[in-house]
């Protein structure tokens, strides 16, 4: 659809494309968004890598390379699909900085995420959903504000996470923007 766009879980970086490649491939049919030059200079990595094999980088250089992807679209709805699940804590950080600042460029940014602390911290609203229900509609501040909630959905007590999963969840999302 026209305007959305979405980075899913598994990335899909196209096998035997650059970097570049990549990124000129989502902008063959018009509406272009982001320039390649802009789309570097938010993502320096990628930029030094342009002429790389897009599955040969990094999972967390690879994650760049599909929210990047979807930058080089014209959108206004940027959906991300567990755009934290296995990457290290200083990358996590790092792509959480980066959707900060499209999120501030005017693209209302959707995260389906598990990594709650790290999603609360850059959204201004969550639903969390227990098993398709929602259990929870409204802000991130109140979510990180309020440790029986925290406790009861998410499994985090006093900022660490518990893996949900060990205690018998076996569908929870949250989503925010």
């Amino acid at each position: 659809a026209n305007g959305i766009s979405l980075v899913p879980e598994d990335r899909r970086i196209i096998p035997g494309l650059t970097v570049e490649e990549n990124l000129q491939l989502a902008q063959i049919a018009p509406p272009k968004g982001w320039s390649l030059d802009r789309i570097y200079d938010l993502f320096p990595r990628l930029g030094e890598r342009r002429k790389q094999d897009g599955v040969t980088l990094s999972g967390g250089e690879q994650q760049m390379l599909a929210i990047a992807r979807a930058l080089a679209r014209d959108i206004k709805v940027l959906l991300l699909d567990e755009p934290y699940e296995g990457l290290a804590p200083v990358i996590v950080q790092e792509i959480a900085k980066t959707l900060g600042i499209i999120r501030d460029q005017g693209i209302t940014t959707v995260i389906v995420e598990q990594n709650a602390v790290a999603a609360l911290k850059l959204a201004d609203r969550a639903v969390i959903l227990d098993t398709g229900t929602v259990v929870f509609d409204g802000s991130a501040a109140e979510v990180l504000e309020n440790d029986e909630l925290r406790a009861q959905y998410l499994a985090i007590y006093s900022g660490t996470c518990i893996n949900l999963k060990s205690r018998g969840v076996r569908s929870l999302r949250l989503i925010i923007w």
